[in-house]
């Protein structure tokens, strides 16, 4: 039993992006949609009070695999200028657990008058805990690394310039390199990460818009991954578009699929097929979404595309 237990979790370490030894946010196929969670600065900008949340479930099939769910709500405050913003995400992995509860402001100067540029800060809490189950099996077993039950507070920063029809932002939501090991025997960080995201929507027909879109993340200790998405929007209310994401040992395809049922509500789903080791053993990943935004003023200028 003990060497299974070990097992299991020395196969999920090696083969995620994700480890006990240098933690990482988890990332998401429609992270186009749930920007906040990675920039302090996106907090208010869709001009409305916005609520997302979304569940990912990660290489389904293989025990243990990473199931992640995020909430999110955010809203710009009476002077336009202000946005406040909260997000809660639950990362499971194996036996490990990380939450996190940070809360998002941003402020937004006028460039021109269609450009904004928007300057962000994030603070809160990283939770990490162990499941009992392990710490029962393995009661002093050195591979758990004295890893107590604990909140430790981080803050974090970024960017935003957007306009109605294209986007960057630059971002670190967590910059202190935090260690969670109860030990001076091993390091156990979360270690600091950058994100580097942009879109442009292009204009096909009258029905028809194309919204490429990318993000860029670097990790201290970790290589660099690429995600890349292109989604055609159809009459305003149906999202087609595929994903591809890589770094240098490992990568997945990826289908997205958005449908605006209401002005206020938007259903998302996105499918992720592996192509690195890991594929013979896991049938995908899931994602859901769910957007949900109140409209009770004529703030909204425009339509909002990301």
């Amino acid at each position: 039993m003990k060497k299974f237990i070990k097992f299991n979790i020395i196969a999920i370490v090696l083969l995620s992006s994700y480890s006990a030894i240098s933690q990482q946010l988890p990332q998401f196929t429609q992270y186009m949609y749930n920007t906040i969670s990675i920039n302090p600065a996106y907090a208010g900008s869709r001009e409305t009070l916005s609520l997302v949340a979304l569940h990912r479930s990660q290489w389904v099939g293989l025990k243990g695999g990473p199931t992640t769910q995020t909430f999110s709500i955010h809203a710009p405050m009476r002077n336009e200028k202000v946005g406040l913003g909260l997000s809660f995400i639950n990362d499971e992995l194996g036996f490990e657990n990380f939450t996190y509860i940070y809360a998002d402001f941003s402020y937004t100067i006028h460039v021109n008058a269609k450009t904004k540029l928007a300057f962000g800060l994030k603070g809160g809490f990283t939770s990490y805990s162990i499941d009992q189950e392990l710490r029962a099996a393995e009661p002093n077993d050195p591979a758990i690394f004295g890893i107590e039950d604990r909140w430790s507070p981080n803050i974090g920063a970024g960017v935003f310039l957007h306009t109605n029809k294209w986007y960057f932002g630059l971002s670190a939501p967590r910059i202190l390199n935090t260690d969670y090991n109860g030990t001076n025997d091993y390091s156990a960080l979360e270690r600091v990460s950058y994100y580097l995201t942009g879109g442009y929507v292009f204009d096909v027909n009258k029905t028809v818009k194309f919204k490429p879109a990318f993000l860029v993340k670097a990790t201290n200790g970790a290589p660099i991954s690429y995600d890349l998405t292109a989604n055609f929007l159809f009459n305003e209310k149906f999202w087609l578009g595929a994903a591809y994401r890589f770094n240098e040992s490992a990568g997945a395809f990826g289908a997205i699929a958005d449908f605006q049922v209401s002005k206020q509500l938007r259903i998302g789903y996105a499918y992720e097929h592996p192509i690195s080791d890991i594929r013979p053993f896991s049938s995908g990943t899931h994602e859901i979404l769910l957007m949900f935004e109140v409209f009770k003023s004529k703030r909204v200028k425009s339509p909002r595309y990301f």
